[in-house]
């Protein structure tokens, strides 16, 4: 497919019914109709600040009265690569070294420049799997063709097995296009990666903090009690869930670390109901080993100040 290649609405709806079938189908799009764009009530956390875009543009004037609006756009688009090295006993020796690109909260219309970065970076790099963990769009509704044009200039820089998960921000009527660029979208879903003989389990969940679409449940059900077990997810705060069901590793995004950070990388906000030590970066709760990226788009408003944008790179390690 290409930038002008995308599906006409009446198609999107039939591949979506083909995909999740006739009820699971409507269903999800039934609660994003009911919902889309609510400031109060739904989800996890009872005040959504990315569904008021007044409150996005009273920040934004007020960091371009400050002087500082060129530093924030410029960090926004220094995009790093960070890595984290995960050990557990339970790996099989035959995924000792087993490599996991890490993207996630890409904003893809409303960060162009750090997609540019991204892409870059993602370029040079060598590993054995890609994963996305959603908000692939840059507002929580509205037009989404834009990001899934600069969607699929990332995907060109990508190269073998690519897994996703939607997020709050992403409308499900994005996932047929997804799917068609090769990246294959996670919807309360599971598989195994096989190598050597051995073999993983990945499981990937609808989104949680928002629609709360998620069912850990369904996708634990048939997880081997034996087997290395990776969950993806939009946001970090199903941890407690995620960590009975028995999951050894959780990989999220959602909260971009508080995107606007005070000096030292503390969050004003992270707008989400979790811990702040699981915020970002690498983190364990009851035996599960989690990692928050701080993603590499930025949304509301397009800086970042001390919490720069990453994408990361998992090392999994057979621990002696």
């Amino acid at each position: 497919m290409d930038s002008v290649d995308f599906l006409p609405a009446d198609e999107i709806e039939r591949a979506l019914e083909d995909r999740l079938g006739r009820f699971h189908a409507r269903q999800r799009r039934g609660i994003e109709i009911d919902h889309e764009a609510q400031k109060f009530g739904q989800g996890l956390t009872f005040f959504h600040i990315e569904n008021l875009p007044v409150l996005d543009a009273a920040i934004a004037a007020v960091v371009r009265l400050s002087g500082a609006w060129p530093r924030g756009r410029a960090n926004a688009a220094r995009v790093r690569l960070r890595h984290n090295e995960l050990l557990s006993e339970r790996l099989p020796g035959e995924f000792d070294g087993f490599r996991i690109l890490h993207l996630t909260d890409l904003h893809a219309d409303m960060s162009e420049p750090a997609m540019m970065e991204a892409a870059r970076l993602v370029g040079e790099l060598q590993y054995d799997l890609c994963v996305l963990t959603g908000d692939y769009r840059g507002r929580t509704f509205g037009p989404y063709h834009r990001s899934l044009t600069n969607m699929l200039r990332l995907r060109e820089a990508l190269r073998g097995d690519i897994y996703g998960v939607l997020g709050n921000h992403d409308t499900v009527l994005m996932l047929p296009d997804l799917e068609r660029m090769g990246i294959r979208m996670l919807m309360n879903e599971h598989l195994t990666i096989e190598r050597g003989g051995s073999a993983i389990f990945l499981a990937g969940i609808d989104d949680a903090h928002f629609y709360r679409v998620d069912n850990i449940e369904k996708v634990a059900a048939a997880m081997p009690h034996d087997m290395f077990s990776v969950l993806l997810s939009h946001t970090p705060e199903i941890y407690r869930q995620a960590s009975h069901a028995g999951f050894d590793l959780l990989l999220a995004g959602h909260t971009h670390g508080g995107q606007i950070c005070l000096p030292g990388g503390i969050p004003v906000i992270l707008a989400s109901k979790l811990p702040r030590s699981l915020g970002k970066g690498a983190w364990n709760y009851r035996g599960m080993s989690g990692y928050t990226s701080v993603g590499a788009g930025a949304c509301g408003v397009p800086v970042r100040f001390n919490c720069p944008p990453e994408v990361t790179l998992h090392t999994l390690r057979k621990a002696r």
